[in-house]
């Protein structure tokens, strides 16, 4: 019923930065949250950040003060900008939303940090 389009991933010096985005297919005009997630080879999937309606943010700690979650309803996407990336943040970025009619996830995006 409802896709998310991540996109901006790719290669990365260490200490350099990308942005990802996350494009609806839905309105996300009334959801409360929305949220980044990643998941490195041989490890869980973890949450990165996310954001409310009103702008309220949350970030894990690995990432808190480099990585920015922001938002634009009018154009229903996502993002995630992200600074001072470290190898350890080499990982497939997921896009979240939860709607009333479920909840959806992006196919993710690659950001690999390597020198």
């Amino acid at each position: 019923q409802v896709q998310l389009v991540e996109s901006g991933g790719g290669l990365v010096q260490p200490g350099g930065s990308l942005s990802l985005s996350c494009g609806a297919s839905r309105s996300i005009f009334r959801l409360n949250t929305m949220a980044w997630y990643r998941q490195a080879p041989g490890k869980q999937r973890e949450l990165v950040a996310t954001i409310t309606r009103g702008g309220s943010t949350n970030y894990a700690d690995s990432v808190k003060v480099r990585f920015t979650i922001s938002r634009d309803n009018t154009k229903n996407t996502v993002y995630l900008q992200m600074n001072s990336l470290k190898p350890e943040d080499t990982a497939v970025y997921y896009c979240y939303a939860e709607y009333a009619s479920g909840s959806y996830w992006g196919q993710g995006t690659q950001v690999t940090v390597s020198s």
